[in-house]
């Protein structure tokens, strides 16, 4: 009599479990793209572009990273000591780009980057920057060259009269009328258009006093005074005195960018 024997139900039945294990197998590799996830990793740290000088826009680059596509990143501005050390989150700067402050000169600044992809997140910090320089100081004059309008020019600029002419250029008894001319510049070197400029002759009396007179696209004033009774103003004068102001309109006299000069012509009474 033979022997019943299950070796061939116990072969199916194995043979089964292989292929639900094999089918489990490839439906999960298939799920994750051929490869399972991991965590970005850093291949080239962050770097920052840009002029450490307050007042500047640093901007940040990620660096290179790997991992599973797409990859975000985030960014954490600090900052450090001089030497780069002791670095410190600054509140709110979190975007791509950061304009430096006050606060940041004679200290160094740090990016941090933070990479997230599906299986995680992963951090690396840039080298620090050179030491921030401090903003330049402030001129109040405009930028470039050539000739500024007045109403550009602020604190702590101010005006200077730094040429002046009077005819006739030597004044006597016989003279009724006198010109003077004056140049106006902003203390950047910009001939200015617009100043207002005054005149008197000092002692009071010895010439009419003009109406103030802007300076043109050249920077030049000219003012007309007319002989008064009190000139000469002593029998031997040999110097006529001219007190010439320079001001932007809507000032007060005495503030402002205005300026203040006395200038002199010479004086023949025996002509």
């Amino acid at each position: 009599m033979r022997r019943a024997t299950t070796r061939g139900p116990r072969l199916l039945v194995a043979v089964l479990m292989l292929a639900i294990v094999a089918t489990a197998s490839l439906g999960s590799f298939a799920s994750s793209g051929g490869a399972a996830a991991t965590d970005p990793a850093n291949t080239a740290p962050p770097t920052i572009a840009g002029t450490p000088r307050e007042g500047e826009t640093l901007t940040a680059d990620p660096g290179t990273w790997t991992g599973a596509q797409p990859i975000t990143y985030a960014y954490e501005w600090q900052r450090c000591n001089a030497n780069g050390a002791s670095c410190a989150a600054i509140s709110g700067a979190t975007a791509k780009t950061y304009v430096l402050t006050k606060a940041d000169a004679g200290v160094t600044v740090r990016v941090k980057v933070t990479a997230t992809d599906s299986a995680g997140a992963a951090s690396a910090t840039s080298v620090p920057t050179a030491v921030v320089a401090s903003a330049a100081p402030a001129t109040g004059c405009p930028s470039g060259t050539g000739t500024a309008a007045v109403k550009d020019v602020s604190p702590p600029a101010r005006l200077v009269i730094d040429q002046y002419q009077v005819t006739p250029t030597t004044v006597t008894r016989s003279t009724d009328s006198v010109t003077a001319r004056f140049h106006v510049v902003d203390t950047c070197g910009h001939a200015v258009e617009g100043a207002l400029v005054y005149v008197t002759g000092v002692p009071y009396n010895q010439f009419s006093i003009a109406p103030e007179q802007a300076t043109g696209s050249d920077g030049w004033a000219q003012l007309e005074m007319r002989r008064l009774s009190g000139f000469p103003a002593a029998r031997r004068q040999q110097l006529l005195v001219l007190f010439a102001r320079a001001r932007k309109p809507g000032e007060k006299l005495l503030a402002g960018i205005a300026t203040r000069r006395l200038v002199s012509t010479p004086v023949s009474l025996s002509s």
